[in-house]
């Protein structure tokens, strides 16, 4: 594979944080064709787009994303490893994948297709729009989707709830009783938030919440008038049973400005011979219901992802690979027993 890890550290000085995908996906599609596979530039908004390739008449595709989160930095190849933004979430998945489709290729085997989104890092907006538009010859029973996994098969994926509070207050000088503040309504949610319980799954375990932005007031002897905060739930359960709960904590001077986006728990399809492991990070699957039955797996940690350490060991990429072309096989045969 000694040919891919050249790719990927080329792959990787390409910045495509959220937004500036364009440069890496034209990168992906010339290097597709000239292995054999017709590519398709899935326009999301101008230099931005989804790039879909296929060889026949794809039963499986494999799938990750072009985006990268902030902030950029380049590549740095070791012996052993690669380094830099991206190098685990998630083009090393993509550089397995192609070598994956290949061999695949070249073995004969092309009902095989490949489908690489914009925007998974946000609101999965790439993914929506294949979903849309997924249309004849593509007719996937299965998807293969890679993310830092550590190379373990995924049973189940914790679901999202992500949202924005707005709390009202009446602004005044901090020296009378006047109010309310909006601020001080928005704390004691906030509180209510991290004390209540986000139920329990038997594989995922607890749900959790994070309240990850809070801003409002204007001058620490000013009583606010306004006061927002952006939270977001692992849910481990109906998005309903989620609203739910966070309603009973808003109190009268709190509400939900906007959902962002939700959706519950995910089951993942493993195949046999693989220990299935539970995961509490997004993935696209739940925006591409009609891309098949979807597997979860990838090379590199989700401890080394979003971070200044971003990293990923050559030999998993080796290993990933020989994973991603057995499972695309697994799933090949699972159609021709239909």
């Amino acid at each position: 594979m000694q040919p891919w890890f050249r790719t990927l550290c080329d792959w990787i000085e390409i910045p495509s944080v959220t937004g500036s995908e364009g440069s890496y996906g034209d990168a992906l599609a010339r290097r597709l064709a000239p292995i054999g596979f017709a590519v398709e530039r899935q326009e999301l908004a101008p230099g931005r787009f989804n790039v879909l390739a296929r060889a026949g008449k794809p039963r499986v595709v494999f799938c990750t994303h072009l985006d990268t989160v902030p902030p950029f930095f380049g590549v740095r190849e070791e012996r052993m490893t690669i380094h830099g933004r991206g190098a685990c979430d998630a083009k090393g998945p993509a550089v397995a994948m192609l070598a994956a489709a290949e061999r695949m290729l070249a073995s004969g085997e092309d009902r095989i297709g490949l489908l690489f989104t914009a925007g998974e890092e946000t609101d999965s907006a790439g993914a929506t729009l294949a979903n849309a538009r997924l249309a004849e010859p593509w007719d996937p029973a299965f998807t293969i989707v890679g993310e830092p996994t550590a190379l373990r098969s995924v049973a189940a994926g914790k679901g999202t709830l992500k949202a924005k509070l707005a709390a009202k207050g009446v602004a005044g000088h901090s020296s009378q009783n006047v109010g309310p503040s909006a601020v001080h309504e928005l704390v004691h949610c906030a509180h209510r938030l991290l004390s209540e319980s986000w139920g329990s799954h038997p594989v995922l375990g607890a749900g959790t919440i994070n309240v990850g932005q809070i801003q409002g007031g204007v001058a620490a002897n000013v009583v606010a008038a306004k006061a927002e905060a952006e939270i977001f739930v692992r849910t481990v359960e109906p998005v309903e049973r989620v609203q739910a709960r966070i309603e009973r904590c808003l109190g009268p001077n709190v509400s939900v400005a906007l959902h962002a986006k939700a959706y519950p728990p995910i089951e993942f399809v493993v195949p046999e011979g693989n220990e299935g492991i539970a995961i509490a990070f997004g993935t696209d699957v739940p925006h591409l219901p009609r891309w098949g039955r979807p597997l979860l797996i990838g090379p590199g940690s989700i401890l080394d992802a979003h971070t200044d350490h971003e990293k990923v060991e050559k030999q998993d990429l080796e290993r990933a690979a020989a994973e991603y072309e057995r499972a695309a096989r697994w799933a090949l045969a699972r159609v021709d027993a239909k």
